[in-house]
C-alpha cells in the first residue's frame, strides 16, 4: 500500500516529517506537505516537483486541516495515509524554587494544544476523507500514524508539558483505532528516542556526542529515514493496528 499511495504529512517541512515525505516520494507516492508558513515545506515541495504540494497548515486549525484535505482530494483524488509529525516542546520545571515561579500555564496549554489536540484534529478530519476510499480485500481504507516520544514513558526534568502531551497521544491510539475499525482505518503511533533532527543538530557537538552515548545500541542518534522506514513498515503491514512502537535503540531516558 505504501507505493503509489496519497499521503498527508504534517510537520513535513523538516526533521522526521521531511524524511517521511522523501520516502513516500521515492516509492512513487503523492504527498501533501502540511507545515507552518515559515517552514521549509514550500521549498521542499518545489524541489521535489509534481509529486508533492505544500499547504500552509496550523494543525490546531480546523480550516487549515480541511484545506489540506481538499487539496489532497482535488490534486491527487484521495487520501490513503496521514502521518502526524508536527509538534513543539518546552523545557520548564513545574516550580522554580530559585526564582519562586510556577510553570507557565499558557506554555503548558500550548504544548498540549499542538501535540495532542493538533494530532487529534488531523486524525478526526483525515478519517472522514479516508472513509470515502474503496476498501481492499480486507476492507482497509486508510492508515493513520502519529508521533509520540519516549518522553511519554521516560519524561525528564522540565518535560511535564511535553511528556503529558505525548502520553496523551499514546493513550488515544487504541481507542481511536477501535473507533475507526468499522471503516477499515488503522491507527498506530511511533515513540521515537533521540533522532538527528534540526532540534538536536542545533546543539553543540559535545552535547550531541554525549546524547548518542546514552543509547545502548546502536550507540548513535537515529537517522530520520529510519523513522520513515518504520512508517513504511506500518503502512505495509495490515495487522499493525492500535499499537505504539518505541524506536529508540533500547534507550531509557535519564531524569
Amino acid at each position: 500500500m505504501f507505493k503509489n499511495s496519497v499521503a498527508l504529512v504534517t510537520g513535513g517541512g523538516s526533521g522526521l516529517g521531511r524524511a517521511v515525505v522523501e520516502r513516500f516520494v521515492r516509492s512513487g507516492s503523492k504527498v501533501v506537505i502540511g507545515d507552518l508558513k515559515t517552514s521549509p515545506g514550500d521549498q521542499l515541495a518545489k524541489d521535489i516537483g509534481n509529486d508533492t504540494v505544500f499547504v500552509p497548515m496550523d494543525v490546531t486549525s480546523e480550516q487549515d486541516v480541511n484545506e489540506a484535505l481538499n487539496v489532497a482530494k482535488s490534486k491527487f483524488g484521495r487520501l490513503d495515509v496521514a502521518v502526524n509529525c508536527a509538534g513543539i516542546a518546552v523545557a520548564i520545571k513545574t516550580y522554580n524554587f530559585n526564582k519562586k515561579t510556577a510553570h507557565s500555564l499558557e506554555a503548558f496549554s500550548k504544548v498540549i494544544q499542538v501535540n495532542t489536540i493538533g494530532s487529534f484534529n488531523v486524525i478526526r478530519l483525515a478519517a472522514g476523507l479516508m472513509g470515502q476510499n474503496e476498501g481492499d480485500k480486507d476492507g482497509q481504507r486508510g492508515v493513520i500514524i502519529n508521533t509520540a516520544s519516549v518522553a511519554a514513558y521516560d519524561g525528564q526534568i522540565g518535560q511535564a508539558a511535553y511528556a503529558a502531551s505525548k502520553a496523551a497521544v499514546v493513550g488515544m491510539t487504541l481507542p481511536i483505532a477501535r473507533d475507526l475499525s468499522t471503516q477499515g482505518i488503522r491507527v498506530c503511533t511511533i515513540a521515537p528516542g533521540l533522532f538527528d533532527t534540526p532540534m538536536l543538530q542545533a546543539l553543540p557537538d559535545k552535547v550531541r556526542a554525549f546524547l548518542a552515548k546514552t543509547v545502548p545500541f546502536p550507540q548513535r542518534l537515529g537517522d530520520p529515514d529510519e523513522f520513515a522506514q518504520l512508517v513504511e513498515s506500518i503502512v505495509n503491514n495490515p495487522m499493525l493496528n492500535g499499537e505504539v512502537i518505541r524506536l529508540d535503540g533500547a534507550l531509557r531516558m535519564m531524569p
